[in-house]
């Protein structure tokens, strides 16, 4: 059985139908990363229909702001549920597509299934706070509304999680959501929009709440430049943030950006070197380095730097790379040829900046077609400028320090804040990381890949700023307001003012 053949199979086993998807605008081209095939014919989604269905969002919007919160959580509970009993399908899809080993796709349909619970659980705590006003007979209160139609624009790492982080919570908080996929995993959105549709229409919710356009940038153009998008949550380069952020604000729309991240690990000479070697394994190789929290800097204290990098260069010399979907693989392609070549040319800068590739780095054939690369681990004088720009493969410079000031500054030089880790038994030195670590997510014998959909993920500097998924993250999709009750049955003036 081809890709494709497959792919339409797991598209019926959730009520697709293969022979129409999309639009009625031009052909996406859908291809699989394992081997380059073709798979299906989708379609792009027209400028009108575009507007079309942020028009639908809106109506939907109407209905959905005022149906009470528990009862909105009805939807995203039956939505879970159905995740659930197609995990394998959407799985699937999530390897096809972007080339996911099988446990890491279960593991993203499975978070899904979790920010579900949680935002279930969510529709009945979205609390505000009662204030003791400084006016007798007043009283001061602070609720929370739901904001408008919410635009999500995802990105190919992972096709459906952090849709669903965005989507689960706003459609809580009484949003409805546009959602425009990555153009290069069209299929596993259309397969997590139909259950979307199902889920809603199961519970009676208003049709529109969560449509999905197709397309490319004239697509997330519209969204973003749309004035009836009321907070876009977009996940991607931290070049499109510089885009994306300064266009939204010039409407005064609300902005959630996921960027970039050049993660690092301290690994202390305290550390437990078995333990920080798993660890940073996966961290630096899960996803074929192609997640925003990949592990890309090791900061090794000089004294264990050889022991270290003679682990985890027998580690990476070992790592199975092939065909996402067969068992055993650890190791999946990268997204498209062009994701290697940039491997290839920031290897050779490394290199000509000095630094020597300790293992990997080359191309590795599987098959016809697929980009597969061996993770490279590439020894570095210093944090020379290619060590400090994000490449987004599985590559991990190592560099060496002397004492923990030096570490902590090497660190923060990133011009990103997303995830790091420190390994270390010395106490005083991972509660001097957690408070001068300049990240969003800040792990303690823990790597920098793998975040809980409990805490709220996103980063700090060139990250974006955006929080998503659990904690009170829920507050970015709602607006606050201030109210002031006068029971009292006399005019009252703060402050003391007199007026008349």
């Amino acid at each position: 059985m081809t890709l494709a053949e497959r792919a339409a199979d797991l598209l019926r086993g959730v009520g697709v139908d293969p022979e129409s998807l999309g639009g009625s605008g031009d052909v996406l081209a859908c291809s699989s990363p394992i081997d380059g095939s073709e798979l299906l014919t989708v379609r792009a989604h027209t400028d009108a229909e575009v507007a079309e269905a942020i028009a639908v969002a809106g109506e939907a919007f109407t209905q959905w702001r005022v149906t009470p919160a528990p009862v909105r959580g009805k939807l995203v509970k039956r939505l879970g549920e159905l995740i659930g009993e197609h995990k394998e399908q959407l799985a699937g899809l999530v390897t096809i597509e972007v080339g996911k080993i099988s446990s890491e796709a279960l593991g993203e349909v499975q978070e899904m299934i979790d920010i579900c619970d949680l935002a279930v659980g969510l529709s009945r705590q979205l609390f505000g706070r009662t204030m003791p006003s400084e006016r007798e007979g007043h009283r001061l209160q602070e609720v929370w509304h739901p904001l408008g139609v919410v635009g999500v624009i995802s990105a190919f790492n992972f096709p459906v999680a952090v849709w669903s982080w965005n989507a689960a919570i706003a459609l809580v908080c009484g949003d409805t959501v546009v959602w425009k996929p990555s153009e290069l995993a069209p299929l596993t959105a259309l397969a997590t929009s139909a259950l979307l549709e199902r889920a809603a229409a199961d519970v009676g919710a208003p049709p529109g709440v969560g449509p999905l356009v197709l397309g490319g940038r004239d697509v997330g153009e519209a969204l973003v430049d749309s004035p009836d998008i009321a907070l876009l949550s977009a996940t991607g380069s931290t070049r499109m943030g510089r885009e994306v952020g300064p266009r939204v604000a010039s409407r005064f729309g609300r902005v959630l950006l996921e960027l970039g991240g050049n993660n690092a690990v301290v690994l202390a000479p305290s550390a437990d070197l078995d333990l920080a070697v798993n660890s940073m394994v996966f961290a630096a190789a899960g996803t074929a380095g192609q997640r925003c929290t990949s592990l890309r800097r090791l900061i090794v204290h000089r004294s264990v730097a050889d022991a270290a990098t003679e682990r985890l260069a027998r580690a990476f010399a070992s790592l199975p790379v092939g065909d996402p979907s067969e068992e055993g693989t650890l190791v999946g392609p990268l997204i498209r040829p062009a994701a290697a070549e940039a491997m290839q040319a920031a290897l050779a800068e490394a290199v000509a900046s000095g630094g020597e590739v300790l293992a990997g780095g080359e191309a590795v054939p599987v098959g016809a077609g697929g980009s597969y690369v061996r993770p490279a681990l590439v020894r570095m004088p210093s944090q020379t400028p290619v060590v400090l720009r994000e490449t987004f493969a599985p590559i991990l410079y190592v560099v060496a320090y002397d004492d923990f000031d030096e570490a902590l500054a090497l660190h923060n030089a990133a011009s990103q804040g997303l995830s790091a880790g420190i390994f270390t038994r010395d106490q005083a030195e991972a509660e001097r990381f957690l408070a001068v670590a300049d990240t969003g997510i800040t792990n303690v014998n823990v790597g920098t890949s793998g975040a809980e959909i409990g805490g709220a993920f996103g980063g700090e500097k060139e990250t974006g700023g955006g929080r998503e998924s659990g904690s009170d993250a829920w507050r970015a999709y709602m607006r606050r307001s201030t109210n002031t009750i006068n029971y009292s049955g006399s005019v009252q003036l703060a402050q003391g003012v007199h007026f008349g």
